[in-house]
């Protein structure tokens, strides 16, 4: 792909009885140039090799917590200098972390739990397309700092 970008998202961990027990800072890879060019190519754009890292560690949730005050921001690198910023909180989706679960559930099962990304809130113009040694920097208060570094596939 010559345009893949970074989708950072909020990762939730669902118990296998579609219970929030944590979240956790995700990025979802995309190849925004294979999506363009079919919707029939969204498997092949989003699902290959090192595409969606999670990390650095799992915040547990109580029960009916309110974590709408979580913010992320993410922070793109190119050379050392900083080549896009934005930010967004959970404030900011549509739908409650609770209702993407009960979307799930409603047609899976999961035995042992499953990981779920809640969709991105920060996207990069259009112009920009990460590079081979680019830094991805997605940064959430309280849940720490996934930095991944960007490597050509071959």
């Amino acid at each position: 792909s010559s345009w893949t970008v970074p989708e950072p998202e909020f990762a939730f961990a669902i118990s296998p009885d579609f219970r929030l027990v944590g979240v956790t800072i995700g990025n979802d890879m995309s190849a925004r140039d294979i999506e363009g060019e079919n919707p029939l190519y969204l498997p092949q754009a989003k699902i290959y090799n090192q595409c969606c890292a999670l990390g650095p560690a799992l915040r547990l949730i109580e029960p009916g917590q309110d974590l709408s005050s979580l913010t992320m921001r993410m922070t793109l690198f190119r050379g050392g200098q900083v080549l896009f910023q934005g930010e967004t909180s959970l404030a900011q989706m549509k739908r409650t972390p609770q209702e993407l679960v009960e979307w799930l559930r409603r047609e899976n099962s999961f035995p042992y739990g499953v990981i779920l990304l809640s969709g991105t809130g920060i996207v990069p113009p259009d112009e920009v397309a990460l590079q081979d040694g680019d830094e991805v920097l997605i940064e959430v208060p309280g849940l720490g700092q996934l930095r991944n570094p960007v490597a050509k596939g071959g």
